[in-house]
């Protein structure tokens, strides 16, 4: 796979607390040379970003980010400031802790309130898999599929794991065809991007590849 296809799939992302505007620029700028799928930066900056790439690069944020136990109206607020600030794609966190008290049905209505309020807007559903059994990732599958998202997003890179080959082929098997998957979290080569990709990962959530190319000696015009 040529690395200019791995680079179109990627989320360039930087959410650290410490991130300075001059940090976020970097981000922008080259996820702008690189022709990246998008820049996922903290909602603080959605305006700022947007000002400044003006359409040349799609403004990716996260909203209830990153333990996803706001209340649902919290987020819906979120991601209409996120859109009218800017946002072209919103990555939401689902409330953990519906999953550990088995109520599916209000994570699916969260999401599809969300979804709403996204309008034609992108909105991928983190669903943190290092937190998950087997079978409530294979549940959220089909809550994910049900309520209209567009993605379906392994990790905030926040917890104790990122994403892994075996869940992102679990996620695979189970989503349904109109949902998307999102890898993100820890990873760390090109030959790790090829393999989730290959595995059905058609985005990655990353700040590390860029930086691998950026280091490599690469024939112009590979990328």
């Amino acid at each position: 796979m040529e690395i200019k296809e791995i680079l179109s799939k990627v989320d360039h992302t930087l959410l650290t607390t410490t991130a300075s505007w001059e940090d976020i620029k970097l981000i922008l700028d080259d996820a702008m040379a690189y022709h990246t799928a998008s820049a996922c930066i903290p909602a603080s900056y959605v305006k700022k970003a947007a000002d400044y790439v003006s359409g040349k690069l799609a403004i990716c944020t996260v909203i209830g980010f990153p333990n996803g136990y706001s209340t649902t109206a919290t987020k819906v607020f979120e991601c209409q400031d996120a859109i009218k600030n800017g946002a072209d794609e919103i990555d939401m966190v689902i409330n953990l802790t519906d999953v550990k008290n088995g109520d599916y049905a209000a994570i699916e209505d969260e999401i599809r309130q969300i979804k709403a309020a996204c309008g034609s807007h992108i909105l991928k559903v983190i669903v943190e898999t290092c937190q998950l059994t087997k079978e409530e990732l294979i549940e959220l599958c089909g809550v994910v599929t049900r309520s209209g998202a567009d993605f379906i997003k392994t990790s905030t890179g926040f917890s104790t794991a990122g994403a892994t080959f075996e869940d992102v082929a679990l996620m695979a098997e189970h989503v349904g065809k109109d949902v998307q998957i999102k890898a993100a979290g820890g990873i760390s080569s090109l030959e790790d991007a090829e393999k989730f990709i290959s595995l059905g990962a058609s985005r990655l959530g990353t700040s590390r590849i860029i930086k691998i190319v950026k280091h490599q000696k690469v024939e112009e015009g590979s990328y």
